[in-house]
């Protein structure tokens, strides 16, 4: 090539970036959802799955030998099966052996395989394992061509595509995974419901999908529970194998005897680590979102015992759940995405019929493979016994051939043989070197007649596997009586096989307003100048002397009970709420109120109140600005509070009163005094609101309700209570300035 030729060469190609990207791309999303992520139909197993069965096998590690340590069944299939780490390889042969996670173990595990609690299993090291009987099931017939081999990833050796698979394992143990663009979630099903099924549909291969539900009712999850889904809802997801299934603990009312009793939970719903759900539960019990709870306590050994302790004894078992079921894990929706490989190439999201359909075909696949794989073997058997039958009939000539010819094979061919019925035939090189490699024991009488028996037994046993393979309906019939053995094996007479998960109707509790998980009681709420606030117990007087830290004094006190929601207003137009039961005891000096809320620091509360269902309340800044509010817009349900007045910048709230009466009174810091119709205050739930005074300079000082027929109100500087029933000096419309206040007006411009 010469130093001007710019040709490339031409081991390099060209192609748009796009178009690389692409294919790339693609690839290796097919290699995702075809070997890795989705499960196959017709044994519901991955190939990581697959291959530590098939490894275990070959093994040798049978349900009833011996174990052998995890490390070295996951260092065989990594070595010759599943060229990955074998770390994946261990937690996937981990998850095979854990009763709550397997419906049907497929690995029996001896050692720490983790449990309920989300521990992870000991190191492969230090366990071990050996196949369960589920897993023969699954393996029967490899030995018997019932599927079809491939070379394993370097070709020395070979694994199976698919297994024979006795049970619809797919559906019977459930499958998870997340491929490229596509995800399954299938939960497990009770294997006896399924068989039921599967013979439902070999008698009518058209049965309707809802015939189908009626057999399969629902999920039956290792770890029990109840599922809580409408029957409708659970129709309508089998049909078109995408849903959810609601799943809620089970549980039960412990009488203590005197009126004490607690609640016990048994089984907690599928994939949820107990800790966890131990750590939410006391979670809630912290933050006082289930007031009702008093305590939760861990009493698990082999089983599930979680013990829950209501506050009181009055409240309702129901109820506490119902609102446990809300704030916890204890209730949680299972969805699940049937997508799964049909004939181990194509993704498609399957109804619960074709994931059968496609479990039965794949049945009479492997019977059909098997009955031919048998024939072969039977015809070489009878070809051998035909062999021996003729050298027992011409037993004195085959031992003369043997002892004087230096090539006996060829000559016991070449031999024109008498058998019965003056026939003569010749032997083939199969039967002649059967013949040659029989033991001198069994040249006796019995022994022929043993060989006639067994020969009249594969003939019998010939004809009846073809009238088998010519026969449909003698294949469905077969395949049918396989899956009445692998239900009395695994069905609902043996002890894992009856029904865990239950079915009851969801009581509808979601609604239920806090209040009534509390216990009614009266509470004094003292809130400090330095924002520290708690409740004592009954109604004292609120002028009482109350003890607080060096430096600080009370600023609010009110009467309350448990169940109210205080409303602190703050002066920056946010309403912040507490309740009653959340309130720290008044043994101490309380808890400061931005930890309970988030008050900036800048902020400060202006003002406490109890808002009640109808009353109002009169909103105004300290810019004059106001309108009238409903109490319940002021209750906020988070801790961030509710914005509800809006201001400018270095404004804050100074009005907060409840609205009582027909007019408004406002008094500014320039002393002026205004009086109008409260009906010319608009009411809204947030805003800035309507101009209540006209102000030239400073803002408002206070405001306040009142009925004009009986006159406005205030205390002179001798605390003598005043009236004035002539207002008509400072009655004028909404925005005026007004007219100085009356002789004796209170010098802070404050009306109360």
């Amino acid at each position: 090539m010469s130093e001007h030729d710019d040709t490339p060469p031409q081991s390099l190609t060209s192609e748009p970036l796009s178009r690389a990207i692409g294919d790339r791309y693609l690839t290796y999303a097919l290699s995702t959802i075809m070997h890795r992520a989705l499960p196959d139909a017709r044994d519901g197993l991955k190939p990581v799955h697959r291959r530590i069965l098939f490894a275990m096998r070959e093994l040798k590690l049978s349900p009833t030998g011996g174990f052998r340590k995890s490390a070295k069944i996951s260092g065989d299939v990594m070595g010759n099966y599943h060229p990955h780490g074998d770390a994946a390889i261990y937690d996937a042969m981990a998850r095979l052996a854990q009763d709550f996670a397997m419906r049907y173990p497929l690995v029996n595990g001896q050692g720490n395989f983790g449990n309920i609690d989300g521990d992870n299993p000991a190191a492969s090291r230090y366990t071990e394992a050996r196949l369960a009987f589920p897993s023969e099931a699954l393996l029967d017939g490899l030995a018997e061509n019932a599927v079809d081999f491939r070379p394993n990833y370097d070709g020395t050796l070979e694994e199976p595509i698919v297994l024979p698979a006795a049970f619809p394992n797919l559906l019977a143990n459930g499958a998870s995974g997340i491929a490229v663009g596509m995800a399954t979630n299938i939960p497990p099903h009770n294997l006896d419901e399924l068989v039921e099924a599967c013979q439902a549909m070999i008698r009518d291969p058209g049965i309707s999908d809802d015939a189908l539900v009626d057999l399969v009712p629902g999920p039956d999850f290792p770890t029990g529970g109840v599922i809580v889904e409408p029957k409708d809802s659970i129709r309508e997801s089998y049909r078109t194998g995408r849903g959810a299934f609601r799943l809620r603990a089970r549980w039960e009312k412990e009488d203590l005897g005197r009126g004490q009793w607690q609640i016990i939970v048994t089984e907690i719903p599928y994939q949820v680590q107990k800790s966890k759900l131990i750590e939410r539960l006391a979670e809630l019990i912290q933050t006082k979102k289930v007031p009702a709870l008093a305590d939760v306590r861990d009493e698990s050994a082999d089983d599930v015992r979680i013990v829950l302790e209501p506050k009181t004894r009055t409240i309702d078992p129901e109820m506490l759940m119902g609102m446990l079921f809300r704030s916890s894990d204890l209730e949680l929706r299972f969805s699940m995405n049937m997508n799964v490989l049909i004939d181990g190439r194509v993704p498609k999201v399957c109804s619960l019929k074709e994931v059968l359909r496609a479990f039965l075909d794949h049945r009479r696949e492997v019977l059909c493979r098997r009955s031919q794989h048998r024939l072969e073997k039977i015809a070489h058997r009878l070809e051998v016994l035909n062999g021996y039958i003729i050298a027992y009939l011409n037993l004195d000539r085959v031992i003369e051939i043997i002892r004087t010819v230096d090539e006996p094979k060829p000559a016991l061919m070449a031999e024109n043989w008498a058998v019965t019925d003056g026939d003569r035939v010749f032997l083939t090189d199969v039967q002649a070197e059967a013949i040659l490699n029989m033991r001198l024991r069994s040249l006796r009488k019995l022994e022929e007649m043993e060989l006639r028996n067994e020969r009249d037994a594969l003939l019998a046993e010939r004809s009846e596997l073809e009238a088998l393979l010519n026969s449909e309906k003698a294949q469905w019939k077969r395949i049918s009586a396989q899956l009445k053995e692998v239900q009395k094996q695994f069905g609902k007479g043996t002890a894992a096989g009856a029904r865990r998960t239950a079915f009851a109707d969801a009581t509808e509790v979601e609604e239920v307003p806090i209040e009534a998980m509390i216990e009614r009681e009266p509470i004094t709420v003292i809130l400090s100048k330095m924002g520290w606030v708690r409740a004592m117990k009954g109604h004292q007087a609120l002028d009482a002397e109350v003890k607080f830290k060096d430096g600080d004094g009370p600023l609010f006190a009110l009467h309350a009970e448990t169940t109210d929601r205080i409303v602190l207003m703050g002066s920056n137009g946010r309403a912040y709420t507490l309740l009653g039961a959340n309130l720290p005891g008044g043994r101490g000096m309380g808890e400061p109120v931005r930890l309970m809320v988030d008050l900036p620091n800048e902020a400060e509360v202006t003002h406490i109140l109890l808002p009640k269902a109808g009353e109002k309340f009169l909103m105004a800044s300290s810019d004059g600005d106001g309108f009238i509010v409903p109490g319940e817009e002021l209750v906020a349900q988070t801790r961030a509070g509710k914005q509800v007045l809006n201001m400018r910048e270095g404004a804050r709230t100074q009005v907060c009163a409840p609205v009582s009466g027909d007019h408004v009174a406002c008094v500014g810091e320039n002393r002026k005094v205004l009086v109008f119709a409260l009906e010319e205050l608009p009411e809204m739930a947030r805003g800035k609101g309507v101009r209540l005074q006209k102000f030239k300079d400073g803002g408002l000082s206070d405001a306040v309700t009142f009925t004009l027929a009986d006159g406005l109100s205030w205390k002179d500087p001798a605390g003598r209570t005043r009236t004035e029933t002539d207002l008509s000096e400072w009655l004028a419309k909404r925005a005026s300035a007004g007219r100085m206040a009356p002789r004796g007006f209170p010098r802070d411009n404050r009306f109360n």
